[in-house]
């Protein structure tokens, strides 16, 4: 047994001056950095390179932006149109490939287990599952799916079955019977939207949330956010902060259309509040919901025109975008509480977002909820940064592209304290 595992003690097995922890799209991004500043560095994957997307998704996702944005700059997606939304093993792939086109130093199936700041010396002292190293700087490249969230609402022994998006692969996955799906973001209405087509009655608890345009006037929704200014918005508008957006690029790229899919079938319901005696409660906003989502899209249309109109752009018209359809019975009279057997509901996929989780980082980089404290990335903690979280500089932060640029800013801060670090005053 390596002593140096058995008593935490004597010199780690290995020395490298940056650690990067994850092999995600902010993993990547980071050693491309690293490795176009000269700066020597590691990057550790517990699993394989961009494992999530692979194993923590399901079967037919896409991803949410087209393939000539959702990338990094120095590769395309050369097999797929750029206007198509590429699935998820082939977005994987392509992190895989991106890896290997500069040569990323990337050691897959080693768990970090923890990390301490030395004593009385500069660095970390980093535990794996494969031996201790000592790093002089730490990247937290987890990203923000760390740990699935499900309101323990529903007790386990209530004769449903309960999974979190996580885990949900395919309509084949699920027991016979209606499902409902709680959240109403990216994930729910897509999985929501997945089983309807699959022919099972499908309930969707719709909280607040943000319903953008898929495209407009024949432009994507990622282009207009960029020639508005809104990826470098730099902090979510007060009262923001937990809304979920609704956007999809399934089925070729649609705008989500809650009037629509309960057209099709699907059943809204308000946001989940409590469960008792085998019945589900609903909060009576539902109608809110509904309109709030709709105002936001209305204002990302009025921004576009006028934005049309102030550059003379000759883009086509699209009155039908403004069409609404006929609000729902379920909207018209909405379901306050749901009995889950007389509705024949047999499971529920918990579509409730994530928590972060850094119990193994052991450094003075948190408040008191355990959030990273930071600037741009650079935490409060020397020598520690963090990359892949929302907002971490701006509304881009957390996106395929917006992390590629967050962590070339995060290089050059490690080269610059490097220099520093390796300033002698003259003798």
């Amino acid at each position: 047994m390596n002593p140096t595992n058995a008593t935490g003690a004597g010199k780690p097995a290995e020395e490298v001056d940056v650690l990067v922890i994850g092999a995600g799209q902010a993993g990547i991004a980071m050693s491309e950095h690293l490795t176009a500043g000269g700066i020597p560095h590691l990057v550790l994957e517990r699993s394989r390179i961009a494992e999530r997307w692979r194993s923590e998704r399901w079967d037919s996702l896409v991803a949410n932006g087209p393939a000539w944005h959702d990338r990094f700059p120095g590769l395309e997606f050369d097999d797929t149109d750029p206007e198509a939304f590429p699935g998820k093993e082939r977005v994987a792939d392509y992190f895989v490939a991106y890896a290997r086109k500069f040569g990323a130093p990337v050691r897959c199936g080693v768990e970090v287990t923890e990390v301490r700041r030395n004593e009385g010396k500069p660095g970390f002292r980093v535990k794996t599952s494969e031996g201790e190293i000592a790093a002089k700087a730490v990247v937290a490249a987890t990203g923000p799916f760390q740990r699935p969230v499900m309101p323990a609402f529903v007790p386990a022994d209530a004769g449903v079955m309960q999974i979190h998006s996580n885990s949900y692969r395919n309509p084949g996955q699920l027991p016979e019977g209606a499902v409902l799906v709680v959240g109403a973001g990216s994930s729910g209405v897509q999985i929501a939207d997945e089983l309807q087509r699959a022919g099972r009655k499908v309930y969707l608890s719709v909280g607040p949330h943000g319903r953008p345009p898929r495209a407009y006037r024949g432009r994507d929704f990622v282009w207009w956010l960029g020639v508005l200014g809104k990826w470098d918005v730099g902090a979510p508008a007060p009262g923001t902060e937990h809304v979920t957006i609704a956007v999809s690029g399934a089925y070729g790229g649609q705008t989500i259309d809650f009037r629509r899919l309960a057209a099709e079938g699907l059943t809204l319901v308000g946001r989940t509040e409590s469960f008792a005696e085998g019945v589900l409660r609903f909060a009576p906003d539902l109608r809110r919901n509904i309109e709030a989502g709709d105002a936001d899209y209305l204002a990302v249309l009025d921004e576009a025109d006028a934005y049309v109109a102030r550059n003379g752009l000759d883009l086509p018209e699209e009155p039908s975008a403004r069409m609404v359809r006929p609000e729902p019975d379920c909207v018209k009279t909405p379901i306050a509480e749901l009995n889950l057997a007389k509705a024949g509901v047999t499971s529920i996929i918990w579509a409730t977002g994530y928590a972060l989780d850094y119990g193994w980082l052991k450094v003075d980089a948190f408040d008191a909820a355990g959030k990273p404290k930071h600037q741009r990335g650079v935490s409060t903690e020397p020598g520690v940064y963090f990359l892949g979280l929302p907002w971490l500089s701006r509304r881009g932060s957390s996106f395929i592209w917006g992390v590629w640029h967050d962590a070339r800013y995060i290089a050059d801060q490690i080269a610059i304290q490097r220099g520093y670090r390796a300033y002698r005053a003259p003798v």
